[in-house]
């Protein structure tokens, strides 16, 4: 071996020990997210997440200690349509119920700042963050914010004229949650010192790329799906009404297109229709690749693809099909989180050049 060829693998040796808890840490702060999108669903899916009426990003870390504090918050909730309308007959012990849901998941959203802005820190300070990998971390920090503001943002439009959050505001806090995610999975992968491995197509970058966006969309749809509880009704499967395509698409009143977000029959089916593109856009991405030269290499996260698709598919159906059970719907949320990630991992591993960090 040349002396070229050592110094290229003490290099990528040292960078490997050097990134290493910065790429632990990144995957950590994924499944953090990943926790508090499943937490977030149980809190709506429980009617909880309307039970704190305020914003208080500080004091808000400490929960009611005294009766008095629950009294002053369960006054708060009184104030609002959805109490007025569904909650009326509420005691203050089937408050405190609903509340522990919605405390938790902005606790947990707190907690993921800290654990985000401590070790960057650290990591400042022990000079393991290169220039070119401030940039983006520090995009990921404001990214991790401003999901922070979207989630008041979505709780503000129910406590005036609705009795729930506008789905329009749950679809974007939900996708932005996605895009953390992403985001965060991305920057951790473009890490790796090591070299990918296998032959790679432009094809290939450019269909997962397709495939990446497909996944984002879908969130979004399950979001509005969600927000007008439009799963609550056509509890059949593959028909719907009897048929494949039901009558009465497009069934909202002018503008027509606003059926596409509010129109329970149309959102529906829009999320099953954009089930089976991707998943036979998923199948004939493997068949391809299996054909052209099988997945040994990077490939090998194509066929792990495929079968969280699968059991993406099999639990969107037992969802639909149990009326949604609580722990089916947040399952079913929880893996099109890791499905997305599972794409943008195989994305990012295509696409790296160089390790993100390297001098």
């Amino acid at each position: 071996m040349t002396s070229i060829q050592n110094a290229a693998l003490s290099s990528t040796s040292y960078v490997a020990d050097r990134l290493r808890p910065v790429r632990i840490w990144l995957y950590v702060m994924a499944a953090l997210v990943l926790a508090m999108v499943m937490v977030g669903g149980m809190t709506r899916l429980t009617g909880s997440g309307l039970s704190i009426t305020t914003w208080r990003p500080i004091a808000g870390i400490i929960p009611p200690l005294k009766e008095s504090d629950w009294l002053a918050e369960f006054a708060g909730y009184k104030l609002i349509p959805q109490y007025e309308v569904y909650n009326h007959w509420m005691t203050l012990e089937d408050f405190k119920g609903i509340f522990w849901w919605e405390w938790g998941h902005r606790f947990l959203g707190r907690v993921i700042g800290f654990v985000f802005a401590i070790p960057f820190l650290v990591f400042l300070f022990q000079r393991r963050l290169t220039r070119d990998m401030i940039l983006p971390l520090t995009g990921l920090f404001f990214l991790g914010g401003f999901q922070g503001f979207l989630g008041w943002w979505m709780v503000s439009s129910g406590l005036t004229e609705l009795t729930s959050v506008s789905q329009y505001r749950l679809a974007t806090h939900l996708t932005a949650a996605l895009l953390l995610l992403l985001a965060l999975v991305w920057v951790a992968r473009r890490m790796r010192p090591e070299p990918t491995e296998g032959a790679i197509t432009r094809g290939n970058v450019w269909w997962t790329a397709i495939l990446q966006v497909l996944l984002v969309i879908q969130v979004a749809a399950g979001g509005f799906v969600a927000g007008i509880q439009a799963g609550m009704g056509y509890n059949t499967w593959p028909l719907m009404e009897g048929k494949l395509i039901p009558d009465g698409l497009g069934g909202h009143p002018e503008p027509t297109w606003r059926s596409i977000f509010e129109h329970g029959l149309t959102v529906q089916f829009n999320h099953r229709m954009l089930a089976y593109l991707i998943t036979i856009m998923t199948f004939a991405m493997l068949v391809v690749q299996i054909r052209r030269a099988g997945l040994g290499g990077v490939h090998r996260w194509l066929g792990l693809i495929a079968f969280l698709v699968l059991a993406q598919v099999a639990l969107g159906i037992a969802t639909l099909l149990s009326m949604i059970n609580i722990d089916l719907a947040v399952s079913h949320q929880a893996l099109a989180f890791i499905l997305a990630a599972t794409i943008c991992a195989y994305l990012a591993d295509m696409t790296k050049t160089k390790a993100l960090g390297v001098r």
